[in-house]
C-alpha cells in the first residue's frame, strides 16, 4: 500500500526494516544513517518502561543486537549502527518473517490481517477491548512465519525472531503477565505511520531539531 506517514516526518530508508527503527528515525529521535550504540541502548530503554536489572537485560540485548545487525561489529562499536544499511544483514530473515514491510520500504496491509488473525479480543486498560496477540499467540505466529517459508528457512531464524516480535511485546505491550498483549491497532500504526503510542514517547527525550 502507498506510505500513509504523515508527510511532516523524516524520511526512512527502505533499507531499514525495523518498524521500531523506522519510527524512532521518521520521528527525529535518532539519525536515519549512523546511531551510537550508546544512544539506541538509552533510547530503547527509556521506551521499555524498565527499570532495575529489567533495564540492565534490555540494554543488554538492545546493545547485542545492534553491535552485529550490520555484520561488522567491531565497526558498530567504534562508529555506531547504520541504520540505513541493516537490510541483507546478518539479521534479514529475508522474506521468513512477518512479510509486512516489503524490501521497497511499503507496508502489505493483508499480512497485518494475518498477524492479527492469530490473536484474540483482550481487555484495554485503557477501556473497552481491542484485538491483540499474547506471548504464547505471537510464538505461534512465528512457528507459521517458518513454516510459510519452507525449506528457505535457516536455522538461525528462529533465534533472531526472538528479538523481534517478543521485544515489541515487551516494550509496547499492554497488561501483564499471561494477559499482556500486543495491540494490533498499535503495530498498523507502527508500520503504517511510523509512529510509537504517546505513552511510550512520553518516556523519551524531545526529539533533535
Amino acid at each position: 500500500m502507498p506510505d500513509q506517514a504523515p508527510a511532516t516526518q523524516i524520511a526512512v530508508s527502505k533499507n531499514n526494516p525495523c518498524p521500531f527503527l523506522r519510527a524512532l528515525v521518521a520521528n527525529g529521535y535518532v539519525d536515519g544513517h549512523i546511531v551510537p550504540l550508546g544512544t539506541l541502548t538509552e533510547d530503547i530503554g527509556l521506551a521499555s518502561g524498565k527499570t532495575g536489572m529489567g533495564l540492565i537485560r534490555a540494554k543488554v540485548l538492545t546493545y547485542g543486537i545492534a553491535m552485529i545487525a550490520n555484520g561488522h561489529p567491531l565497526r558498530s562499536v567504534t562508529s555506531g549502527a547504520i541504520l540505513d544499511e541493516l537490510r541483507n544483514g546478518p539479521l534479514d530473515k529475508h522474506g521468513a518473517g512477518s512479510r509486512i514491510l516489503d524490501v521497497d520500504g511499503q507496508v502489505n496491509l493483508e499480512q497485518i490481517e494475518r498477524f492479527a488473525s492469530f490473536g484474540q479480543e483482550y481487555r484495554n486498560p485503557d477501556g473497552g477491548t481491542e484485538p491483540g496477540l499474547n506471548a504464547k499467540q505471537i510464538e505461534t505466529f512465528m512457528a507459521d512465519n517458518l513454516k510459510r517459508d519452507g525449506d528457505k528457512a535457516r536455522w538461525t531464524y528462529p533465534i533472531m525472531m526472538k528479538g523481534e516480535w517478543p521485544v515489541l511485546l515487551d516494550i509496547l505491550g499492554k497488561g501483564e503477565g499471561e494477559t499482556r498483549y500486543l495491540s494490533v491497532a498499535d503495530v498498523r500504526t507502527l508500520f503504517v505511520e511510523r509512529k510509537l503510542p504517546k505513552r511510550i514517547t512520553d518516556r523519551l527525550p524531545a526529539p533533535a531539531g
